[in-house]
């Protein structure tokens, strides 16, 4: 899962930096479009271009608070400002942009460099709207908040790196507040995060406000390692407890209580995007933005409702095969209550997704060509989100899995689960990305969720033929995603097109899919919180599946998943229309050369 459909300007806010760092690294990087030849002269399109998008990359690195180390684009020692006259400049300069860019003549430019101005215009595009529509006022939704993540995950291991994460805690205290000035603006404007998608959501904050060993921040600075040498590893621990004590828990103690006693008792009441301003519009620009195409909501809905009814039939096929005897509702709350399908222990469902994980490892060479050799490892989601955030997330460096509320973590979901965030899914995009061939910086943290949460939901697929579903309840648990999938599709615009109630959208997703209860109401008020964002899934899965199809009728036996699957992952994250013209041009290469 991704948080917006580039990881840029909107997603810089709409979460910290070291947030948007995991993020970045979690992400697909793209890597097919070859820079011109040495020697090759380049079109005055091409420079105009390159001069473009290199001026807008070194000031946005500006505006966000970021630098160049050891090659990757992460967090600085500062955090960016937030303030309403910040916004207002990058709008004017994003206009600007835009402009230049369409001074371009498109059939001027070489084939690297068209790509590269598809994913540049998208991405500006995408920032550009979420600035003129003010979402920063609105910072945060049920699934990812503006005030979580500050907190690494695991130890940094250079001093420098601690450093930096200081300079960034101590400007905390004045970005809450800029942010908490947004939020009082978007309430006075009717444009808020509806309140039934968010309750509770502020328990995220109360870990943040202890004095004791209970502050995730402190565990932190208690916990930096013997690589930082003495004496400064104590100095660094001193210093940052200091901050925490002195600051931090001063800040989110202020925070909790304007969210507790300003902002939830006035956020809106209703939940359809319709209902905020001109928010019929707004929608038809989320849906542009997470699916790369103009598409209307009641299209997307009738898709939707055509999938779900082919896959409840794959469902109570694989029913049949695992001997079930009773209805499709009973078998459903077989798989939610029979202990058989549950870990007992944190350690024992991480150990299951580990188990998947090293399977998956001896069967990539079967559809893979390339394989990357950097590594991620499987750790338990952080105790302070683990409550309300979903099941799993992968990364470059990790995949947390989720043992909060064991009883709603399903053990025949768990292969599904890794094989989208783990590997050959984001893990494994990821590390491909990160040893893929230089690209235009700006490539390298443009995420596109069509594409890479439509990988993501492929590799489900692909498990299929990789022996990764070991038994009928594993397969129920693929087919059980793949509906969670092709529901939103049903209820994403069911809920901001058609009206529908959040009750009625919980219902039908449980109604569908073996999901726990508790994964249900999660993903239901995620869907209300962040409109589009989950139509990106399904129709990027689709829009893969299509492709592979063509591919395999174009080609017949010629056909070979290996170069196919590297050709998409090379490209990395684009716009669907993008990766459909890349694809076809492999398809017509394949087709062109001799037969072997």
């Amino acid at each position: 899962m991704s948080l917006r459909l580039t990881l840029s300007i909107a997603a810089v806010l709409a979460l910290p930096p070291h947030l948007v760092y995991a993020q970045t690294a979690s992400q697909p990087m793209p890597a097919t479009a070859v820079e011109p030849a040495a020697g090759a002269s380049a079109s005055a399109a091409d420079l105009a271009l390159r001069a473009l998008y290199e001026r807008e990359w070194a000031w946005r690195q500006q505006e966000f608070a970021r630098e160049k180390i050891d090659g990757r684009w992460q967090a600085s020692s500062r955090l960016p400002s937030v303030a309403p006259d910040d916004w207002e400049r990058r709008a004017a300069y994003w206009t600007q942009v835009l402009e230049a860019l369409d001074a371009i003549d498109p059939a001027q430019l070489s084939p690297a460099e068209r790509v590269n101005a598809a994913v540049f215009r998208a991405m500006v595009e995408a920032d550009h709207s979420a600035a003129t529509w003010r979402t920063w006022e609105a910072p945060f939704n049920s699934d990812s908040f503006f005030w979580s993540y500050f907190n690494p995950n695991q130890p940094y291991a250079r001093e420098a790196d601690w450093d930096r994460l200081l300079g960034r805690l101590r400007d905390l205290p004045g970005y809450f507040d800029q942010q908490i000035a947004n939020m009082e603006r978007g309430l006075e404007r009717g444009w808020s995060v509806p309140r039934a998608s968010i309750e509770g959501r502020d328990r995220t904050l109360e870990p943040y406000t202890r004095t004791d060993a209970g502050n995730p921040f402190l565990a932190t600075f208690d916990a930096i390692p013997a690589s930082v040498p003495e004496p400064r590893r104590s100095q660094l621990r001193e210093e940052g407890r200091r901050l925490v004590l002195e600051r931090l828990v001063p800040a989110y103690t202020t925070l909790l209580a304007f969210l507790r006693e300003e902002y939830l008792p006035r956020t809106r009441t209703t939940i359809a995007a319709s209902e905020l301003p001109e928010g019929r519009a707004f929608y038809r620009s989320q849906i542009r933005e997470y699916v790369t195409r103009d598409m209307d909501p009641r299209e997307i809905h009738a898709i939707g409702l055509a999938e779900v009814e082919r896959i409840s039939a794959e469902m109570r096929e694989v029913m049949a095969r695992a001997g079930f005897e009773g209805s499709f509702e009973e078998f459903l709350q077989f798989l939610r209550t029979d202990p058989q399908f549950y870990a007992r222990s944190s350690r024992e469902l991480l150990a299951n997704a580990s188990y998947v994980a090293k399977k998956v490892d001896g069967q990539l060479k079967h559809a893979f060509n390339i394989l990357p050799r950097y590594r991620f490892t499987i750790i338990p989601v952080p105790d302070d989100i683990a409550p309300i955030y979903t099941s799993g997330r992968g990364g470059l460096d990790a995949c947390l899995f989720n043992t909060y509320d064991l009883p709603s973590r399903p053990l025949y979901n768990l292969p599904a689960l890794v094989v989208h965030e783990c590997a050959p899914g984001h893990s494994f995009q990821a590390a491909l990305a990160l040893e893929a061939p230089a690209r235009p910086d700006f490539r390298q943290q443009t995420y596109f969720s069509g594409y890479g949460e439509g990988w993501g939901l492929y590799t489900e697929w692909l498990g299929t033929s990789m022996g990764i579903y070991e038994t009928p309840y594993e397969d129920f648990g693929r087919l059980t995603f793949e509906m969670w999938r092709a529901a939103r599709l049903v209820i994403d615009t069911g809920l901001h097109e058609y009206g529908w109630s959040r009750e009625q959208a919980i219902d039908y997703l449980a109604s569908h899919t073996a999901l726990a209860r508790h994964d249900v109401v999660t993903e239901v008020d995620r869907y209300i919180s962040w409109p589009g964002q989950a139509l990106s899934y399904y129709l990027g899965y689709r829009t893969l599946r299509d492709l592979r199809a063509e591919a395999e009728r174009e080609l017949g036996p010629r056909f070979d998943q290996r170069p196919f699957h590297d050709t998409v992952l090379a490209l990395g994250s684009v716009p669907l229309p993008v990766l459909e013209s890349e694809v076809r041009a492999f398809i017509a290469a394949q087709k062109a050369a001799p037969a072997p």
